[in-house]
């Protein structure tokens, strides 16, 4: 029971975030009923989106990526003078 009221709540709190009927007039088509105020103003609004989403998603293959296989294979790094202690 605790679920459905949690669920509930959670619906009713996210109706809250879509666009009212001014903002829905005054967008763009491909951004109606997706998020709510004023929309992008020009092309150059488009470029700067897309190119933060490029980074965002370039850096978080890049943290996966290197966390999974470091490539720290040479002798003389400076973790093998922390790891060898003889």
């Amino acid at each position: 029971m605790k679920k459905i009221l949690l669920f509930m709540a959670m619906l009713i709190q996210c109706s809250y975030s879509f666009s009212c009927p001014v903002c829905e007039r005054n967008k763009p088509k491909i951004l109606q009923g997706i998020t709510h105020g004023q929309g992008p103003t020009s092309n150059w609004d488009y470029v700067i989106i897309i190119s933060m989403i490029a980074i965002a998603l370039l850096s978080f293959y890049l943290s996966l990526k290197w966390m999974v296989r470091p490539g720290e294979k040479s002798a003389h790094h400076i973790k093998r003078t922390i790891l060898n202690i003889e």
